[in-house]
């Protein structure tokens, strides 16, 4: 059985942003980094998970930079 190389392979989207929220320490982290309103404008889990599911633009911004991260958690040796 082969094995994908895409390190979005089988990663769900709120496991995503649950590892991004770990990383920046909050929304207003994340906000900072990603300036969508669901981020910055009363958020909670649930919806910007709603957002980003309906919305392409933005789930393809947080797929970019959980890539970031992970590259960055690589480089530290996390």
């Amino acid at each position: 059985m082969e094995q994908s190389k895409d390190p979005l392979h089988g990663k769900r989207l709120d496991t995503i942003l649950e590892e991004l929220l770990d990383y920046y320490g909050s929304f207003d982290g994340l906000g900072e980094q990603i300036k969508i309103k669901c981020f910055t404008d009363n958020p909670s889990i649930n919806s910007s998970l709603k957002f980003l599911r309906k919305t392409p633009w933005a789930r393809a911004k947080v797929e970019s930079l959980y890539l970031y991260v992970l590259r960055q958690k690589k480089k530290k040796g996390l």
